[in-house]
Parts: structure tokens; C-alpha cells; sequence
């Protein structure tokens, strides 16, 4: 694990040495994702176990391989992450900013009908809040964060500076599911299983609107990244799980037995997802600006 030492400044990476980084963390996280979604199925039916509980060992496996491998390439602080207090005060702000952005957009397409809330069963929706809670924090919030946003992020921004690093960690970001599938068909091939589908969207999602979608998200964690001093990580984490909890409510509801019944009135409803991750983006630099001038006040 690398080790921070008073009096030795750290030295700027070569642009190829950052670049591997920057690489290397998409494909640690790319592995550990197909890691998950392919061997996590086969110890699930070999434990006798599915629903929740077949998730939650997918899940973990993702964290397992991804996780530790990136805490032995760098120091924890050094990616984003901080002392306990801080992260959890982070970690609030970003469920705190994305949770508000949403209801301000998702609050507005209810008042002009775009979307219609028909029914709340509100022991069903508890138990999903805290069963997604779980599997998602797991299998891509706190991965996909610390590779990402942490690795990746840190390892460009270090020697290219901060935009080319957004969109260097964004562009990484967008090959991780195309990849992870890859990995997944393989270890499903070695089991003696169908590869299922492979390609650079999930099945049945346009390719070009998914990725137009996930770069809105990318940037959207970045801004969540870079909007806090302390703990800056987990302000992204944050981000991550409430922006899959508010999608999986809104667009999959029935399907995920969220406990919710919404109606989408119009094929441009779908637009109301892009559109409060811009308000929530706009919010962390708001949000960075206050920190920053409160920064520079106490100095």
C-alpha cells in the first residue's frame, strides 16, 4: 500500500504511467462487476439461496475483488475516502443534494402529469429501500466510486489537472458495463452456461440513449467527487446509491417490487432522469463554491 511521507512531495506521474492508472481502475472494476454477475448466480444456486439473498452474494463478490485491490495500489486518502466523521457528513450531503434535485424535477413532472403516482404499499416499499440499499451500496456505489471516481479520477487529475480528468474518468466509466459483460459471458461459458447478451448496453436499452444517459451520470459523480474538501468520496457514493434508488422507484417500480405504482404519461418522461442529474450536478458546484469560500475564510 503506498504511504505518505512529511518532506517527500509526491512526484507527477508520466503521462503513460497515469493513463495505465486511469485505465487500470475501469478494468479492475469492469473484472470485478463480471466477477460478480457471472460467478455470484453459480454460488447462489450452489448455496440453495435466490432472490435478496442470491443479489447480496453477486454484490459482495463485487466489492471483494474491486475494493481491496484498489487500497493495495493506493492510500484511502488519497482516492477520496477520510476520517469517519467526514464520511459520513459527505456521504449525507450527497444523498442530501441528489435526493432534493430529484424531488424538485420529479415534483414538477408530477404536477404537469408526466408522471402519475397510483399506488403505495409502505411496509413493501421499506423492505425494498433497505434490501437495495444493501445490494446496490455493494455492487456499484462503493466499487464503481473507489475505481472510478477514486482511482481512475485521482490517477488523471494528478498529472493532466481536473478537466481532462473529468472527462477521462467519464470516458472510462462508459466501457465498464461492455467490458464487465464480457467477463460475464466468459465465466458463464466456463460454467458451461449461455454468454447471454454482450454489448456496450444492457439488453433491451438503445445503446445510443444509454450512453448519452450514463455520461450525464458520470459527470454528475464527478461533480459529487470534487464538491466537498473532506471525505470527497463518499459524497459520490452518496450520489451513486440515491440515483439508482429514485430510478429503480420511478422507471422500474413494478418490476423490482418497490412498493410503488408510477404511471409515465408520456415516452418523454424518460427525459426527467437526465434532467435532475443536471440539477443535482449544478447543486454540487453551488455546493463546491460554498465550501471553497468557507476554505478560504478559515484561512
Amino acid at each position: 500500500m503506498t504511504e505518505l511521507h512529511a518532506g517527500h512531495p509526491a512526484t507527477t506521474p508520466t503521462a503513460p504511467g497515469a493513463m495505465g492508472r486511469a485505465w487500470a481502475g475501469g478494468l479492475i472494476m469492469a473484472v470485478a462487476l463480471g466477477v460478480g454477475n457471472g460467478l455470484g448466480p453459480v454460488l447462489a444456486d450452489a448455496a440453495g439461496v435466490g432472490g435478496p439473498a442470491a443479489r447480496l452474494i453477486a454484490a459482495a463478490l463485487v466489492t471483494v475483488v474491486a475494493v481491496p485491490f484498489v487500497l493495495r495500489l493506493s492510500h484511502p486518502r488519497a482516492v477520496g475516502f477520510g476520517s469517519p466523521g467526514a464520511s459520513i457528513r459527505a456521504f449525507l450531503t450527497g444523498v442530501g443534494v441528489t435526493a432534493a434535485g430529484a424531488v424538485v424535477v420529479l415534483g414538477a413532472g408530477t404536477a404537469v402529469g408526466l408522471l402519475v403516482w397510483r399506488q403505495l404499499d409502505l411496509d413493501t416499499l421499506v423492505g425494498f429501500l433497505v434490501t437495495n440499499a444493501v445490494v446496490a451500496f455493494l455492487l456499484e456505489a462503493l466499487p464503481e466510486e473507489t475505481t472510478l471516481r477514486g482511482y481512475t479520477w485521482t490517477s488523471l487529475r494528478g498529472r493532466f489537472g481536473s478537466a481532462p480528468a473529468v472527462f477521462g474518468t467519464t470516458a472510462v466509466f462508459l466501457l465498464v458495463p461492455g467490458a464487465s459483460m464480457l467477463v460475464t459471458g466468459g465465466i458463464a461459458r466456463l460454467a458451461g452456461d449461455d454468454a447471454g447478451h454482450i454489448g456496450i448496453a444492457p439488453e433491451g436499452q438503445h445503446p445510443v440513449d444509454y450512453l448519452i444517459l450514463l455520461t450525464v451520470f458520470g459527470l454528475t459523480l464527478v461533480a459529487a467527487r470534487t464538491a466537498l474538501a473532506h471525505a470527497p468520496l463518499w459524497a459520490a457514493i452518496g450520489t451513486h446509491l440515491t440515483v439508482l434508488t429514485v430510478n429503480r422507484i420511478m422507471l422500474q417500480g413494478e418490476d423490482r417490487d418497490t412498493g410503488v405504482t408510477v404511471e409515465q404519461t408520456s415516452g418523454d418522461t424518460v427525459l426527467l432522469v437526465p434532467l435532475y442529474l443536471v440539477v443535482v450536478a449544478i447543486g454540487f458546484l453551488v455546493c463546491r463554491r460554498v465550501t471553497r469560500g468557507r476554505t478560504t475564510g478559515e484561512e
